[in-house]
């Protein structure tokens, strides 16, 4: 008789157990900055990650949000966005 069977369900084990054996990514502590963008146009404006697929919402002109840091190339392609560097009073 075969025996792949019981071979296919450990092998379904192991990947499963390697996945829990990895630390959720809140609990690692990230070792690059988000990056700061300051919307320059007149009206609101949404833009979505390229990588996170996380909504990015400029209310208001003027507005700095922070950026996931892998999302930063894809917002450095919209026109109406500046990457900025400034203290944290400024961020809203």
């Amino acid at each position: 008789m075969c025996n792949c069977g019981n071979r296919r369900q450990q092998f379904q084990q192991q990947v499963v157990a390697r996945h829990y054996d990895q630390p959720a990514e809140n609990a690692v502590e990230k070792k690059v900055q988000d990056v700061t963008f300051e919307y320059i146009g007149k009206t609101a404006l949404t833009v979505t990650g390229s990588i996170t697929r996380k909504r990015y919402y400029f209310s208001h002109p003027d507005q700095v949000l922070k950026v996931d840091y892998r999302d930063a190339p894809g917002m450095m392609a919209v026109p109406l966005l500046k990457k900025v560097n400034l203290t944290k009073e400024r961020l809203q």
